[in-house]
């Protein structure tokens, strides 16, 4: 029988971790999140892509806490503005603004732009405290609405309009949602090839070395 795996995720957000939990279930894991260890130190997200920032989180929470670590980072990207908010999409409008503030702020932006196209990007990463990673990542391709429309989901998706459903992401219920966003496909990949990610996990963590206390005749110790 294999041996059951930690796989920290770089979240103190439960229901990204409960969400995760839920995709991954039936492997060989135990999920755990950030709130089950003693405070950390931040982690500064000051990456020129998300694959960057992904692998930053990922890699950072490994090496801290000795377990493999899942990260994500997402964001919009509006042709209009150069790629803009991008990497700088949770602090556009400021460190402390509400989604509302967020996406006025770039509906503002795009007063007189009649090219509305734009995709929300995300990265997964996978790292073990040796620093390797595995990487997986999806776009979804959109137009910027006018106006807002509905009140689900969070940060741009009132304002992010999908043609193929008609309807933008704050107008999806979850499970449509889930379907052909960018995180749920790139949580899909993930899920798809985890049986392989586990064996990658397995072949680079870190081997615990067996000692012997000096002038002492007992078995071999493993630390930890």
């Amino acid at each position: 029988m294999q041996e059951t795996l930690t796989l920290v995720i770089a979240t103190g957000n439960p229901g990204k971790t409960a969400e995760i939990g839920d995709l991954l279930k039936g492997f060989p894991i135990n999920i755990k999140n950030l709130d089950e260890f003693g405070p950390l130190p931040p982690v500064v997200e000051d990456g020129d892509s998300f694959d960057e920032n992904a692998y930053k989180k990922a890699s950072f929470v490994s090496k801290i806490l000795g377990y493999p670590a899942l990260a994500d980072d997402s964001g919009l990207v509006v042709d209009a503005l150069g790629g803009a908010p991008g990497v700088y999409s949770a602090r556009y409008a400021g460190e402390n603004a509400s989604d509302q503030q967020r996406y006025t702020k770039l509906l503002e932006e795009m007063k007189g732009h009649t090219n509305r196209q734009a995709a929300f990007e995300c990265v997964i990463s996978v790292a073990v405290p040796t620093g390797a990673a595995l990487t997986y990542e999806a776009r979804c391709e959109g137009l910027i609405a006018e106006k807002p429309a509905g009140d689900g989901g969070f940060g741009y998706d009132p304002v992010f309009y999908y043609p193929p459903l008609k309807k933008t992401f704050g107008e999806m219920s979850r499970e449509e949602k889930s379907r052909i966003s960018h995180r749920g496909k790139a949580l899909g990949e993930l899920k798809a090839e985890f049986g392989k990610v586990l064996i990658w996990i397995r072949q680079n963590m870190p081997i615990q070395e067996k000692f012997r206390c000096e002038h002492d005749n007992t078995e071999p110790l493993t630390p930890g």
